[in-house]
């Protein structure tokens, strides 16, 4: 049987947002467009559906309602203290500041036209550790998450199905890029519903098919050296056709890798109680008030580890502490209120615009997650005093053992210092608790200095963490118009990169860290570039 021929203007590759924002803006222009994807017509979207749905935008009118006094060149400087730009970023320094400039006129007013609005509470995330993060909150999350937004761009894409403008073909493995006189004009693979070749010919070319963080090999070979080794036990949170076979191909043709050793893994995963794929696990937003411990039940420090502050030193830091993953100690009403999960899946009142529920965990705290995940995760440990939940902790915990006087030390030390009240706190985590606090935004889901053996507040709940690989930083080198360059800076022409495929933007635009909700914004505001570019015969 001879190989399946599709024909169109042009040829987008991955269904995930950067594929589906790339197609709309297409065919809203007129042209025809064949899309393919690896996975199911059920899982359009990719990893998008799955995530958090959080968007960094400068400068909102969301921000100026509750007086967050941003703007431009702040969140820039923000931006390039973060990256920790090198000299030979300069192209990730256009691509960041191309993006801030443009965010909220294509994320707050842009997609209004698909129906997609915001909480109105902006939350203050990556605020910097060693170096300045987010100065003001900018972390603006979907309502209804990556679900609710993937669910608007997805239906308005699908009404153009039937209508001769688009195609659209699942279960379609790309394998090749197609090259006619120096110049992409498609590409070739196989349909792994029939097992039947297939071609997609088109003037241009957009490759939006993620990054390569499900390929566990390439995260060890490419684990950046400031984090030490790779640890035994890697969880992967991103989809599972990111296997970065597609830079293979771009290789191949010349085109520039650039930065692979950059990736954003987050420092709190679990493997999912109920795995949809290999090594599936989930990253927690880890209560702020829960104490961070190495597999000897030491604090990690000198800093102690604390979220929002700065993600990739919490992973470095607990790659280079014995055995290369954590602990997190609490208690009870620690747990319900601040525990969360990064994600669509376990945040159904967000998901489904459920808001009387949502505002109801927020005040009273969500002990059915909890319950949830102490009753079905074997990573999670409870007990009613500290000298049992050792003994559980230590026989999850082999070949390393926690020292009961140790561990009780160093709680019982932090506990002593919450009861001298605020105002002589001399530990780290204290002082940046009661920073939080001072944020409205963080003040309703942070507890109030609460001590991890106050009998009142129990049980007591240890989570083991290992590290989760999520999102690849660099990839494809491109321009600021998403076309695919070679090391010299010539074009691959007919070529378009966006997404993660492009490291969320010319394959450096994040540097060594993101100022989070960077990813899906920055799916949309390359895949516009790379869009206009072709409007424009470029």
């Amino acid at each position: 049987m001879g190989a399946k021929n599709y024909q169109a203007d042009c040829v987008v590759v991955g269904a995930g947002l950067s594929g589906i924002y790339a197609c709309l803006k297409l065919l809203e222009a007129g042209k025809k467009v064949i899309l393919l994807d690896r996975d199911v017509r059920e899982h359009i979207g990719g990893q998008a559906v799955e995530s958090f749905g959080g968007v960094f935008m400068a400068d909102s009118p969301l921000q100026r309602r509750f007086r967050i006094k941003d703007d431009l060149d702040m969140a820039y400087s923000d931006w390039c203290s973060f990256a920790e730009f090198t000299a030979a970023d300069e192209l990730g320094r256009a691509w960041a500041r191309g993006f801030i400039e443009n965010s909220t006129r294509l994320l707050y007013h842009g997609l209004k036209k698909y129906h997609v609005s915001y909480f109105p509470v902006v939350h203050w995330v990556e605020r910097g550790l060693f170096v300045p993060g987010n100065s003001v909150p900018r972390f603006h999350m979907v309502w209804g998450t990556g679900h609710g937004l993937i669910k608007r761009l997805a239906a308005a894409l699908l009404a153009y199905e039937g209508k001769e403008k688009l195609q659209i073909y699942f279960q379609h493995n790309v394998k090749n890029f197609l090259e006619q006189q120096g110049k992409i004009v498609g590409v070739e693979g196989v349909s792994e519903f029939d097992q039947q070749n297939f071609k997609a010919s088109g003037d241009n070319v957009i490759m939006a098919a993620g990054g390569y963080g499900a390929n566990l090999d390439l995260v060890r070979k490419n684990w950046h050296r400031d984090w030490s080794k790779p640890p035994k036990d890697l969880l992967i949170g991103c989809h599972q056709f990111n296997d970065g076979q597609l830079h293979d191909q771009v290789k191949q043709l010349g085109g520039d890798i650039i930065n692979q050793d950059r990736m954003w893994n987050y420092a709190a995963g679990i493997p999912h109680p109920h795995p949809k794929r290999q090594q599936h696990g989930l990253s927690l937003v880890p209560p702020k008030s829960a104490l961070w411990m190495d597999a000897l039940g030491k604090r990690i420090g000198p800093v102690p580890l604390i979220t929002a502050f700065d993600t990739r030193s919490m992973v470095s830091a607990i790659c280079k502490a014995p055995a290369g993953y954590s602990w997190q100690i609490m208690n009870r009403k620690i747990a319900v209120k601040e525990l969360a999960v990064s994600g669509s899946e376990h945040n159904p009142a967000i998901r489904d615009e459920k808001l009387f529920s949502f505002l109801l965990t927020v005040l009273l705290g969500n002990s059915s997650l909890v319950d949830h995940f102490c009753k079905d995760s074997v990573h999670f440990v409870t007990a009613p005093n500290l000298q049992e939940l050792v003994q559980k902790m230590n026989a999850i915990n082999q070949p390393y053992i926690i020292e009961h006087e140790l561990i009780k030390n160093e709680i019982e030390t932090y506990d002593k210092m919450i009861g001298r009240g605020r105002a002589y706190f001399n530990d780290d985590q204290l002082r940046r608790l009661a920073q939080l606090r001072n944020y409205k935004g963080d003040r309703l889901r942070t507890c109030k200095f609460q001590k991890i053996l106050d009998p009142s507040a129990g049980p007591l709940i240890a989570v083991k963490l290992n590290i989760l690989v999520r999102k690849s930083l660099g990839g494809v080198k491109t321009n600021l118009r998403s076309q695919v360059l070679r090391p010299d800076n010539s074009l691959i022409t007919g070529l378009y990169a966006v997404g993660e495929s492009a490291g969320f933007g010319g394959g450096s635009i994040h540097g060594l860290r993101a100022l989070e909700g960077t990813f899906l914004g920055n799916c949309i505001y390359n895949a516009e570039m790379a869009v206009n570019s072709i409007l424009a015969g470029n």
